[in-house]
């Protein structure tokens, strides 16, 4: 019985982050607590998002870290005070969510998964995020001849990567190319749409049924060029077109949702459940794609999921997160029985799985451990070595 009371009678000491990264950079967030246990999260692109963080100590030490609904409650009122309702703010407190459900997890004794209603799978497929055009430019000799926004390497990348074992994977279609004659204006002409139709194409076609395949857009361009983008793509095996639209004017992308028949992405731009809440009650998008490290955690993201839900809309969960990010976001996946598929960002960074004890990732799937908490530990020597100029060590208790 004293061990059953005990969680209730722990308080919060201290907060601590630190910044890592290469590609994307991933901010730690570490809770301690005066029982000695420890919970780690993760919040990403959200820059200083820290500062927020830390400013927010006072409202939540010597409180109580396995009420996690009410400590981000306490915070979200904080910030909607300070004028906000998304945003850097928002981000901060995913990180504190992530930390809170890993040392609630560990306090209770069961993996952060029980604490979002349990588990409908064992394992979450995940997708790779293939690097071609601008990434595949960078890392070529300035004397090759070879074209890095030719379709055809595009397709090049695609089965090296799916050679490897993923059988999903995802491309950007926003890079920029001879036919773009305005990135402002945020149009395509024809001559532009049939170029990017023609990496579709190569890709769908050299890949064929061996892996899912979809297109990021990245909010580049207006209703009637995604209209006509997407009509082009129709007949080619199209996963998903994700971020077609800029995120500010929902009505553009249940335009864009509502005028074609390839499937439609969006989400990494929304911001809680209140975020989402028009485009999943008008339908407008196909797929739900938040992202758990920035768009309010895991609480936040499974309440959306739950949403999605109620109006048959599967979960994608966007992901650039360290394994930290990567392992909650794989908690939540494993909670949602709509979840489709998580994001793997990091294909080009090879001490990706070192900032964590654990191997956690197989291509195209990560084991949802049963482990309390988040199921992963961090390598504080790992972070160490890869912290940005003026970082500190977190501690490690």
């Amino acid at each position: 019985m004293e061990h059953e009371s005990a969680p209730r009678d722990v308080a919060i000491t201290d907060i601590q982050t630190t910044t890592i990264g290469e590609t994307f950079e991933w901010t730690l967030v570490r809770i301690y607590t005066d029982a000695g246990v420890t919970g780690t999260g993760e919040m990403v692109l959200g820059p200083r998002a820290d500062a927020y963080l830390h400013e927010v100590k006072p409202i939540i030490i010597g409180k109580n870290p396995v009420d996690i609904d009410a400590r981000c409650t306490e915070l979200f009122d904080y910030l909607s005070y300070r004028g906000g309702i998304n945003g850097i703010g928002v981000t901060a407190i995913s990180g504190i969510d992530l930390a809170l459900h890993d040392l609630a997890g560990k306090l209770l004794e069961v993996p952060a998964h029980q604490l979002l209603g349990g588990k409908h799978r064992e394992d979450v497929r995940v997708y790779c995020d293939v690097h071609a055009g601008d990434h595949l430019h960078d890392a070529m000799d300035d004397e090759s001849d070879e074209d890095p926004y030719d379709p055809e390497a595009y397709a090049g990348a695609a089965e090296a990567v799916v050679d490897e074992g993923w059988d999903a994977i995802k491309f950007d279609l926003d890079s920029p190319d001879k036919h773009v004659q305005d990135p402002k204006n945020k149009h395509l002409n024809a001559r532009a749409i049939d170029f990017r139709a023609s990496i579709v194409e190569a890709v769908t076609e050299r890949v064929g049924d061996r892996a899912d395949i979809a297109f990021d857009c990245h909010w580049s361009w207006t209703g009637d060029t995604v209209r006509r983008l997407a009509s082009a793509v129709e007949d080619y095996d199209v996963w998903w077109l994700e971020d077609t639209v800029p995120p500010e004017n929902h009505d553009v992308q249940e335009y864009v949702t509502h005028n074609t028949d390839t499937t439609i992405a969006a989400g990494e731009n929304i911001y809680r459940v209140e975020g989402a809440r028009q485009l999943v009650e008008n339908q407008g998008l196909d797929i739900i794609h938040p992202d758990v490290p920035k768009n309010g955690g895991m609480l936040e993201t499974k309440k959306i999921a739950n949403l999605a839900k109620a109006y048959y809309i599967p979960l994608a969960l966007h992901n650039v997160a360290s394994p930290v990010g990567t392992m909650a976001s794989a908690h939540v996946g494993a909670s949602a029985s709509n979840f489709l598929a998580l994001e793997y960002h990091a294909r080009d960074v090879d001490w990706w799985n070192d900032v964590v004890e654990e191997d956690i990732l197989e291509p195209g799937r990560i084991d949802v451990p049963d482990e309390p908490g988040l199921g992963v530990e961090v390598d504080l020597d790992v972070v160490a070595a890869h912290m940005k100029d003026g970082e500190e060590l977190l501690d490690e208790a």
